[in-house]
């Protein structure tokens, strides 16, 4: 029997595209470049949305996912959100 907690497939793909909408804005250097402050903007919003679904989901993460998302390693979570999909 299984009693890890574990997220519903909505939320795990709630919480894959705001981790990788937050890696795509990092890597966008153009958008940095020509409006740092709007490019800060969105980095800002999308870490809080990342923040409030941790929040929210607390008691059905796992605790390597919980780590991940408190020290703020998205791309280990969204890479152990990807492992857990495939059954890794």
């Amino acid at each position: 029997m299984n009693n890890r907690p574990t997220l519903d497939h909505d939320a795990t793909e709630t919480l894959r595209n705001l981790l990788a909408t937050r890696l795509q804005i990092i890597a966008d250097h153009a958008f940095r470049d020509r409006d740092p402050a709007a490019h800060l903007n969105e980095l800002k919003r999308v870490s809080e949305a990342i923040d409030s679904f941790r929040e929210q989901h607390l008691d059905q993460l796992d605790a390597r996912l919980r780590h991940f998302l408190t020290n703020a390693s998205y791309q280990k979570a969204l890479d152990w959100i990807s492992a857990d999909a495939s059954g890794q």
